[in-house]
């Protein structure tokens, strides 16, 4: 009785959202992460964000599907990847995996509390850069420099991101 307790709550506290806005916000995400470089020119080194992350982290959360949150990020890696100068896949893969993460934790945790989500943010941006390392690295056998603050840095960021991001993104929920 108690494994249809659980389904039933995990059904009831799945998040809902128009399709525009599953269109829309991971579009401008891409958008607003590829063109930053461009906008800030020698001061896009401390761009320490990466947005479509936050917003595949949101998602996955959110809906609490695995399926649905390593989909979310394997697109998103993608079409990062395809508007930068990376090697396509490699964000992909990171993405793919922080996605999987992120929903197979969401289905088990309470993930309305903010602390939380801005822990789980900053734990999965830091695992992020770790795999993109790994496959650039291993993987790739490409020379990349790597400085663990600088990761550091950015998880804290896409987490400042995540506290301004989450609570708006939350308003555009569908509610019944």
């Amino acid at each position: 009785m108690s494994v249809l307790g659980a389904n039933f709550r995990r059904d009831i506290e799945i998040r809902r959202y128009p399709l525009l806005v599953y269109a829309l916000v991971p579009l401008t995400a891409l958008v607003v992460q590829a063109w930053m470089p461009r906008l800030l020119g020698p001061y896009a080194v401390y761009a320490w964000f990466d947005l479509p992350l936050v917003i595949t982290v949101y998602f996955a959360l959110g809906r609490r599907s695995p399926i649905q949150g390593t989909l979310m990020g394997a697109a998103m890696g993608l079409f990062e990847d395809a508007l930068s100068h990376h090697a396509i896949g490699v964000n992909g893969v990171a993405k793919t995996v922080v996605g999987f993460l992120a929903a197979s934790v969401g289905v088990r945790l309470d993930v309305e509390n903010n602390t939380i989500r801005l822990i789980f943010n900053f734990l999965l941006s830091l695992l992020s850069s770790a795999i993109f390392v790994f496959t650039n690295r291993v993987l790739l056998g490409l020379d990349l420099e790597w400085r663990w603050f600088t990761e550091v840095f950015r998880a804290i960021g896409n987490s400042m991101i995540a506290i301004v991001l989450f609570p708006l993104l939350d308003r555009l929920q569908i509610r019944e």
